[in-house]
């Protein structure tokens, strides 16, 4: 599989806002994919939905296929109470191979839980993809960014970058550049009106990957 993995420092991070502005920065040198794996709450926040609308997707820049749950909880609580298990040799399952590029979207950061032994870090370790982390600007960002890349360090995985989100924050993203040696690609504001023409403008003019 080629492409990258979009994870969080949190959950309600921005992480789907991100992974449809990479939608529109990569479809005209890559043929896209965007896929989530897990996704919970599923009747009031679909994410595959969101994308699909923001970064006006085509039927081929989507895969629609996964573990689609009720209750809006942590993936292995809301499975149990829908008495189903995931795991991450079923969500491989889902994977159709070919030639794109995949967007692959988590659920929450990367220590969520799938089930009673496996998190979300195991399976972006089992997709071997790199990670690009969505995190916030705001107070308590340097902290939860640092804790982030250094458990997907321990992990020997490999990190495209951050995206900060929300107000300009210039000494929060100095000091996570600085102590986690990371580049920040790129900082996105919180958009007055979120729909697909401020997310292409927005991206054409601030990320460039």
């Amino acid at each position: 599989m080629n492409g990258i993995f979009v994870t969080g420092t949190d959950t309600g991070i921005g992480k789907t806002i991100v992974s449809a502005s990479l939608v529109c920065a990569l479809r005209e040198k890559e043929k896209v994919c965007y896929w989530k794996p897990v996704q919970t709450g599923i009747e009031e926040d679909n994410d595959t939905e969101t994308v699909r609308t923001l970064a006006n997707c085509s039927t081929e820049e989507i895969f629609d296929k996964g573990f689609r749950l009720k209750k809006p909880l942590s993936p292995h609580l809301s499975a149990r109470l829908a008495d189903i298990e995931i795991t991450i040799e079923k969500i491989l399952g889902f994977i159709e191979k070919n030639d794109k590029f995949w967007i692959v979207e988590g659920a929450g950061g990367i220590l969520v839980p799938l089930n009673e032994s496996e998190l979300m870090i195991d399976l972006i370790k089992a997709l071997n993809l790199p990670v690009l982390i969505a995190a916030r600007s705001a107070l308590g960002t340097i902290n939860h960014t640092l804790l982030t890349l250094e458990a997907l360090r321990k992990r020997n995985l490999e990190i495209s970058g951050v995206i900060m989100n929300e107000a300009q924050n210039k000494e929060n993203r100095k000091a996570i550049e600085h102590f986690g040696k990371v580049r920040v690609l790129a900082q996105m504001p919180k958009f007055e009106k979120l729909d697909s023409r401020s997310l292409s403008n927005w991206t054409k003019e601030n990320l460039c990957l």
